[in-house]
Order: structure tokens, then sequence, then C-alpha cells
């Protein structure tokens, strides 16, 4: 009898050991492990998932421990392991949904076809679900912008933080959040609302792409202004890129036979602005198309050195563009 009491008494004590050891040792990950725990999961498929991903010794210990310690539900998400730790940090991690996210850079000037790209890269799921949201989800900006065809134009430049339980849908709406944010605080977004706002964010979106220098764009504004008040045609090169964009035929430069492209968007072909923004805009851009400089001029061209040269008549734009392209033989 006393032979079986010891029995039990050192398997007791083995149990008890391995289960110290199995709880307490930390366990150093293979690099950077990352772990996909999704909704609805229970506890033992979660272990399981731990296990099989080498961040825990035991999903019995795993189970155990956490049925002695019950606190916190752990959250479900996407969690990162690139350092040792036992179990009991991992499920205080689980518990304080301690989750990874994935960075997405919008750059200003992003087509929502770059934008989708972005999160792809992160990722976050493929660029062509990104782009049937962004085509589609346009009941987030309908108090703002009623015509809208998409949400170019909407989702708005920023350094982006995002979870893969996030939805497409929840990443595009994050933007569109981060639009109205800004918009209100620039005066974009106000009482008036609908056809200013639509105008404004397409007017901004031809001047992001024509510039990246901040204090030119006001006046680049100026320019398109002035000429849209003469019902002169804008001729705005990034708007055939676009055009080529939306019907997949862009092949990454523009051709003088492209000026004749078919489309509402080619500002050669058609006068007044586009039916949409060719791009998303920034801050700068925004405020530069609610503020444009007072200017008489009509005309501009890229002087090769990251500026641009404006005129008043067609005269003094077609100095400068020989300017431009004596510049660029120099080089």
């Amino acid at each position: 009898m006393k032979k079986i009491l010891w029995l039990i008494v050192i398997a007791a004590a083995g149990a008890g050991g391995w289960f110290a050891w199995a709880v307490l040792t930390p366990v150093e990950p293979a690099g950077q492990v990352f772990v996909l725990l999704r909704p609805g999961y229970s506890t033992r498929r979660i272990a399981t998932e731990l296990k099989n991903a080498g961040v825990i010794h035991s999903e019995h210990a795993f189970v155990v421990w956490r049925y002695l310690h019950r606190g916190r539900s752990l959250k479900a998400g996407e969690y990162l392991f690139d350092k040792p730790a036992n179990i009991v940090d991992v499920q205080r991690r689980i518990g304080r949904g301690d989750v990874y996210f994935h960075t997405v850079v919008v750059p200003e000037g992003f087509t929502m076809f770059d934008v989708a790209r972005a999160v792809e890269a992160a990722g976050l799921g493929s660029a062509e679900d990104f782009l049937k949201v962004a085509e589609s989800d346009t009941d987030l900006i309908a108090d703002i912008a009623p015509g809208a065809h998409s949400l170019e134009g909407y989702l708005f430049p920023e350094t982006y933080e995002f979870t893969r339980m996030m939805t497409m849908p929840e990443m595009a709406a994050a933007m569109v959040k981060q639009f109205r944010q800004v918009g209100r605080q620039i005066g974009l977004i106000g009482e008036a609302g609908g056809a200013d706002v639509e105008r404004t964010v397409i007017m901004a979106s031809i001047v992001e792409k024509e510039t990246a220098v901040p204090e030119e764009r006001p006046v680049v504004a100026s320019v398109y202004y002035n000429r849209l008040n003469k019902k002169i045609a804008l001729d705005a090169d990034p708007s055939i890129i676009y055009a080529e964009l939306l019907a997949g035929t862009y092949q990454g430069a523009l051709h003088h036979a492209d000026m004749q492209f078919s489309s509402p968007y080619n500002t050669y072909r058609n006068a007044g602005l586009p039916p949409g923004p060719i791009g998303n805009p920034g801050r700068s851009s925004l405020e530069a198309a609610i503020h444009p400089a007072q200017s008489d001029y009509y005309y501009f061209v890229a002087d090769a050195q990251g500026h641009h040269r404006f005129a008043r008549t067609i005269e003094e734009h077609d100095k400068n563009v020989a300017a431009y392209r004596k510049a660029l033989r120099v080089r």
C-alpha cells in the first residue's frame, strides 16, 4: 500500500513538475511567428494553433492554465511572437488583445488602384477586393459627394494601422473618416457640402498630380480655375493617364496619340472638370483648391528643376516650353 502511495506521490510530483515546466518555461520562436486567431475559436483551438506555430510547449498545459486562471476573455486577432515567452505571458497578451497592426502608407496623389495595391502589399487581402469596395461603397460619402462614382478622391493620404480582423469596407471607411476630419478642419466640409465639395476635390486631385511643390499648388489651381472661367479646356495630362487607368490600357507613359483617348476624363477632348477625382489629394492640394492664388495665368510647364514656369499668353508659354526642352537636351 505504501509503495502505491509513493508511486502516486512521485507521479503527482512528476506531473506537477512537467506542468510547471510547460507553463513557466519560455519558448523562443523561430524568427517572427504570426498566429491568426479567428473569432469563435475555443480555448482548445487557440492552444492548438499556438502549439502548431511553436509558440507554446503544450496545448494541454495552456488549456489547464486557462481553466485555473480565468480572467479576461481571449481576443481574436493576429499576433506576432518574436521574443521568448511562456504560457502565462502568451495568455496575458491574448487577453489584452495585443494584436499585430499592419502599416498601410497612402501617399498624396495615390489613386484607388495604388491604395488597393498598398493594402495587398501589407498582407491585408487582395487588391481586387479592396478595389471592389472603393468602386461601390459610395454610401460612405453620399452626404458630401452625392454624385461620386467611387471613393476616389476621398481615401485620404495618411499612414494607417490596420489589423487582419478588419474588413475591406472598414479600411475604406477609416480612410474616408480621415478625409472628413481634415475636410472639416480646412472648411471644406460644412453646411454647403454637395457639389462644392465634389468640385473642390476634383480640382485638388488634378493639382496634386501636377505638382509636388506645396507653394506652387495655389498657383496651379488658379490656372485651372482661370481656364474654367474662360471655358478653355484644362488640357491636364494626368487626366488622360487616369482615363487609361480606368480602361486598363495605361502603358506607363503618355504619347501624342493619347491626347485623343475617348473618355469623359480626357480634359483635352472635354471642356470643364472631369466627372470625378483622378487621385486622392492631400491637405495642401485641397487647401489650394479652396483658396487658389489670384493670378492671370492660363498656362504652365515644368522647368526641368522640379518646379514650373507660368505664363499669361500662349506666346509666353511656347517660350517656356522651348526652354524646358532645351534644358532636357543639356542634361
